[in-house]
């Protein structure tokens, strides 16, 4: 690996975005590919922050000043990476279910799953049943995120995992839940494929669901 893609993974796991920006521009100058900046400076700084965050190394406010970085380096990528039409890891519709407004959890997931190279279609939150399997049907997605932080709304993983069945559509998309009162126990019940605990974990998950 070249030395400005060690920096460039070394300045986003420090949350520098405007270095990593102008880093990016000076490997895109120097003639390196896209997908190389992509895959071994800011990935492979992505998956440095997972792992610490993982291991409580770093912090919520660390990892979204790293992943603010990330985001620097891919606004000069992202042009690029569309006309190249390089692959993606995958694509992910993610949300918070209905009758939920917490997002502080879903947004760390989503903004992992982007530093490890996913497409992400983020639905926001209070997301009701209807709105993910239109999502679904209509952006093809391997991967299906759902998210709650309140017992009450835990429910509503339940009625949108029916409902894409209902809707013929659960075959082809791999679902993963998770949130506070959010257990594997009860992703197992829901007949989800997957449950995790952290940003961190769910991008590993993501990983081997879409592998």
């Amino acid at each position: 690996m070249s030395e400005i893609l060690r920096t460039i993974a070394s300045k986003l796991y420090q949350g520098e975005d405007t270095e990593v920006s102008a880093l990016v521009q000076q490997a895109l100058n120097a003639q390196l590919t896209a997908q190389e900046i992509l895959a071994n400076g800011l990935i492979a700084g992505m998956n440095n922050v997972g792992r610490d965050f993982k291991t409580g190394d770093l912090y919520v406010p660390e990892v979204l000043c790293a992943a603010r970085a990330m985001h620097a380096g891919m606004n000069l990528l992202r042009p690029l990476l569309s006309v190249s039409d390089i692959p993606t890891a995958g694509k992910c519709v993610i949300g918070t279910v209905k009758g939920d407004l917490h997002d502080i959890g879903k947004n760390l997931v989503r903004m992992m799953l982007e530093g490890a190279g996913f497409e992400t279609i983020d639905l926001g939150v209070d997301v009701k049943t209807e709105t993910f399997v239109a999502a679904v049907r209509e952006h093809k997605p391997e991967l299906l995120g759902m998210s709650a932080l309140l017992t009450t709304t835990m429910v509503e993983m339940k009625s949108t995992l029916a409902a894409l069945d209902q809707a013929g559509l659960r075959q082809s998309v791999r679902v993963m839940v998770g949130g506070a009162p959010v257990t594997s126990g009860y992703a197992s019940q829901i007949g989800a494929d997957a449950f995790a605990p952290d940003a961190a974990t769910a991008v590993e998950i993501a990983r081997r669901l879409v592998g």
